[in-house]
């Protein structure tokens, strides 16, 4: 049976016009990205703004967040196992190449090369096949129902570009010094084209006067500047230096919402904080304990869990901008429920016990490695835990560091205990459970458990969702994998972010739930 799904291009793709008057749109964040390599490294602030530059085949529609299709047109579910894509005809590089089948099936198939991060948007597709210039096929190991929301992530590369400037593969994040041409340029399809990039410093993003496409919003300059104090950052944004601001400190809030010259929108994202565990060492480094590891015991995972209050958390350190969770993933994303959504109940007394009974009535130290520019007071919150832990005697030794260098280090599973922000482009819990809880393996699992917890029982749960096409099926298994996941303690689940921007009164943006501006929307009125 044939399945044809034909969708007309989007609003936001058919606006009739160009922009009238050229407007710079001027932000800035906590943090800096780490390459332009897109397949290097899977973090949500950096593929957000590679999306301004490199395209997908298809991306969620910002307003309704249903999948609308980009450099595709339309897609038929030949079979169970093989999607024919049908590609926009056209499309120009921004060198002026054409965009063709031969780069399609090159990115997606780069997407899945042991150095890229970003397997898990690729799990469960076998290989993907040119069927003639404007036609691919994309075969899958199994029947997969998430494939279009993992496409939503895999941006397409020139094979003539990556070839000639030998970046035919990812660079590897952990390498710290290998360095590419891809991952310090940039050459996509998308409507703007990066004109300069300065580390930590500066990113100078422009708009492609032969985008396929037409701009919604008006912007045709856009400057990005990494500022990671929170207080230059909202300085920045009292004086005009920047338009925006996409993660002002939640002291502020009250001063930026109170400027008659300035807005806040807040909104709900799909991202959860929680900190994992290594749990694969039989001795941690750093540790008291010496010939074991403490974290290896469902006990003592569950003290530190029973010893953070989540509440004084929530109200003095977040000031109101997280929900406390249960889960490793957000109420919008398949799986979740309120069963799993519950948390064990704060108590030291309860913690003490546990400690006492894995035989640790002493507490133990322990090495504890945080961000502290990417999340919302990721450094403030670890500092609040450490002082938590400490009381029912466990000694976390905190290290905090910028984003850059934080993530390969802990992909080097150089930290005992670490902080990590979840977010769920796909919506669906497979993408989660299977970077995050799953065995580490092949084909994308267990690509960000770095803590290479293990549980076989689990791993049974989670393969046999991957293979199941009744979704009322599918639905429990996920449910039920993540049952397992919070009585094991795999992770340490603390909230879901609430996110604030914060612009200026005449800045006109839609506010997405994975925290990502769409850049073709933009009004600077």
């Amino acid at each position: 049976m044939r399945i044809k799904y034909a969708l007309l291009a989007a609003a936001v793709f058919a606006a009739a016009g160009s922009p009238v008057h050229a407007k710079t749109f001027r932000w800035a964040s906590a943090s800096d990205i780490a390459t332009w390599d897109i397949h290097s490294q899977n973090n949500a602030l950096q593929n957000g703004i590679h999306a301004a530059v490199y395209e997908s085949l298809v991306y969620y529609n910002s307003r309704t967040f249903k999948i609308e299709p980009v450099l595709a047109t339309s897609w038929t579910q030949v079979s169970p196992t093989q999607l024919r894509v049908n590609l926009r005809q056209g499309v120009k590089f921004h060198d002026g190449t054409d965009f063709t089948a031969d780069d399609a099936v090159y990115s997606l198939t780069r997407a899945m090369k042991p150095t890229s991060n970003f397997t898990p948007y690729t799990a469960g597709i076998d290989r993907v096949v040119k069927v003639n210039a404007n036609t691919i096929d994309i075969i899958t190991k199994r029947p997969n129902p998430v494939l279009l929301n993992q496409l939503t992530e895999l941006r397409m590369m020139s094979k003539a570009w990556a070839e000639k400037n030998n970046s035919v593969d990812p660079k590897d994040i952990k390498n710290v010094t290998q360095e590419t041409f891809a991952n310090r340029n940039a050459m996509g399809t998308g409507p703007f084209t990066m004109k300069q990039w300065v580390p930590d410093q500066r990113l100078h993003l422009a708009a492609n006067p032969a985008w396929w496409g037409k701009l919604e919003g008006n912007v045709t300059e856009i400057i990005y500047t990494p500022i990671k104090s929170e207080a230059t950052r909202v300085a920045a944004m009292l004086s005009g230096e920047v338009d925006f601001v996409l993660d002002p400190s939640p002291q502020d809030l009250g001063r930026l919402r109170a400027n008659p010259n300035l807005k806040v929108v807040d909104g709900v994202e799909s991202r959860t904080i929680f900190f994992g565990m290594d749990q694969h060492r039989d001795e941690l480094p750093g540790s008291n304990v010496k010939g074991k590891n403490p974290l290896k015991d469902q006990r003592v995972r569950k003290a530190l869990y029973q010893a953070i209050d989540i509440e004084t958390l929530m109200k003095v350190t977040m000031r109101g901008l997280g929900q406390p969770t249960g889960a490793l993933v957000a109420p919008q994303v398949t799986g979740w429920t309120e069963e799993i959504h519950k948390r064990f109940p704060y108590s030291q007394d309860a913690a003490k016990k546990l400690l006492a009974d894995a035989g640790y009535p002493q507490g133990f130290e322990v090495d504890f490695a945080c961000p502290n520019n990417r999340y919302i007071n990721d450094e403030e919150i670890c500092q609040a835990v450490t002082a938590m832990w400490s009381r029912v005697g466990v000694k976390a030794k905190l290290r905090t560091l910028p984003l850059v260098t934080y993530f390969p280090m802990i992909q080097r599973f150089e930290a005992s205990i670490y902080m990590l922000g979840w977010g769920v482009p796909t919506f669906d819990s497979m993408y989660s459970l299977q970077s995050l809880v799953r065995t580490t393996g092949t084909d994308g699992d267990g690509n960000y458990n770095v803590g290479r917890y293990s549980n076989p029982k689990l791993d049974a749960v989670i393969d046999r969702a991957k293979v199941e096409t009744d979704l009322l099926v599918r639905n429990r298994l996920l449910t039920d994998a993540w049952k397992i996941s919070n009585e094991d303690v795999s992770h340490l689940p603390l909230h879901n972010q609430v996110i604030p921007w914060a612009m200026k009164k005449n800045i006109d943006v839609v506010h997405r739930p994975d925290n990502r501006l769409d850049w073709r929307l933009i009004k600077v009125n």
